[in-house]
């Protein structure tokens, strides 16, 4: 049995556009530059972040089976059902009712889906399973500590 491991899917049509400032200059670890302090245009991080919004959703991560992949519980992943599902791209899955986030394997016929954690073990997908993959995970939204 599968921990559910997603708190809550969000539709793309939900959002609205939301232009911000960008800065075109890169941040620097030393002392900024007195001529980086203009704005060279904005930036909408719907268009940047979502290729595809008609096959597009976002989800709220439970569990840490995938921390190493750089997705922790609380995160937001935007996924996209338009791309192709491959081995070792991150997907969305629903194995026997249970959704989850976890990185596709293939090899021949055969197919396991993988936590990015040592403390969960890859799970091998048998014929007799319900599976199906919603979509491919394109970025994950997270707040620093």
């Amino acid at each position: 049995m599968i921990k559910l491991e997603i708190n809550r899917v969000i539709p793309v049509s939900a959002l609205s556009s939301l232009p911000m400032p960008l800065f075109e200059s890169r941040v620097q670890a030393g002392f900024p530059s007195p001529g980086d302090d203009f704005s060279e245009g904005t930036l909408d991080l719907n268009t940047y972040l979502i290729k595809h919004k008609a096959a597009t959703f976002f989800v709220r991560v439970t569990g840490d089976s995938m921390i190493g992949a750089g997705i922790f519980p609380g995160d937001i992943l935007i996924v996209d059902r338009s791309l192709t599902p491959t081995s070792g791209r991150v997907i969305i899955a629903v194995l026997n009712g249970e959704m989850t986030v976890k990185r596709l394997k293939k090899r021949g016929n055969k197919i396991w889906l993988c936590a990015e954690n040592k403390n969960y073990p890859p799970l091998f997908i048998a014929e007799d399973e319900d599976f199906s993959i919603w979509g491919v995970v394109t970025n994950a939204i997270h707040p620093l500590p």
